[in-house]
């Protein structure tokens, strides 16, 4: 199969992840980017963060019209993450491929076992500030190293730590994904010399016409079974890059 084809595919399920989970988007584009496209690690983190600032910044906006953006919040959590996002790019690159790889599939199980626990009740008043800046700069120190958006940490936490309904957490953790995508790419400028644009083009348009799907399918799937759903997947792209680091 060519890689054009592949792109597209793999695009368009990263999309649909993005528009209905308000995350999953680069903990599915790296391993796809990886094993169905022959990226190098180092490579297929910086593309991810690409494919999924792109996608994020144009799925928002449908989400924000449905009043499922809490902006105050998510700015606030966004930009506590953006001083260590930049220092965890700087950090990225001192550590090797079997050991960003290992980390980036420890740091999706544990995302995904906190959020198949039982939930805990939405937030009904305001967020508090410390708690909200607190979990945005563990999330951006995470982001800059991983080459992650952090959507698929930025949805546990919003629902988890700071108690969002998982809709208002799926919109919002699309503006902290476009924010903290954009921090860590600005450490890894000089990664992007070697990118495949021919690959990463086609990736990102077909993932964005995939978010718009995702976030007509959020609408007609309860919160529940979305962070179910997004939690098990989690665990399955975790398990396969254990087991390709093991072999």
């Amino acid at each position: 199969m060519s890689a054009l084809i592949l792109a597209l595919a793999a695009g368009a399920v990263i999309g649909l992840a993005l528009g209905a989970l308000g995350g999953g988007g680069s903990v599915l584009a790296v391993p796809a980017l990886i094993y169905l496209l022959g990226f190098t690690p180092i490579a297929a983190t910086t593309a991810g963060l690409v494919i999924v600032a792109v996608t994020s910044a144009t799925a928002l906006p449908a989400h924000a019209r449905d009043g499922h953006v809490r902006w105050r919040t998510g700015l606030l959590f966004a930009a506590a993450g953006i001083g260590p996002a930049v220092l965890g790019g700087a950090l990225a690159s001192r550590l090797s491929e079997s050991a960003l790889t290992c980390a980036f599939a420890a740091v999706a199980a544990v995302a995904a076992v906190r959020m198949l626990r039982p939930g805990r009740t939405p937030a009904t008043g305001p967020v508090r500030p410390l708690r909200a800046a607190g979990a945005g700069a563990g999330l951006g120190a995470v982001t800059g190293v991983l080459g992650v958006g952090g959507g698929f940490l930025a949805v546990p936490a919003l629902v988890g730590v700071l108690g969002l309904a998982m809709r208002e957490a799926v919109g919002t953790s699309l503006l902290v994904i476009s924010v903290n995508s954009t921090a860590a790419l600005a450490m890894r400028a000089g990664t992007a010399d070697g990118l495949d644009w021919a690959v990463i083009g086609p990736f990102a348009a077909a993932a964005v016409l995939g978010a718009w799907d995702g976030k007509r399918l959020a609408a007609r799937v309860s919160g529940g079974a979305l962070q179910r759903i997004f939690a098990l997947v989690l665990l399955a792209v975790a398990a396969v890059m254990l087991i390709d680091v093991a072999v």
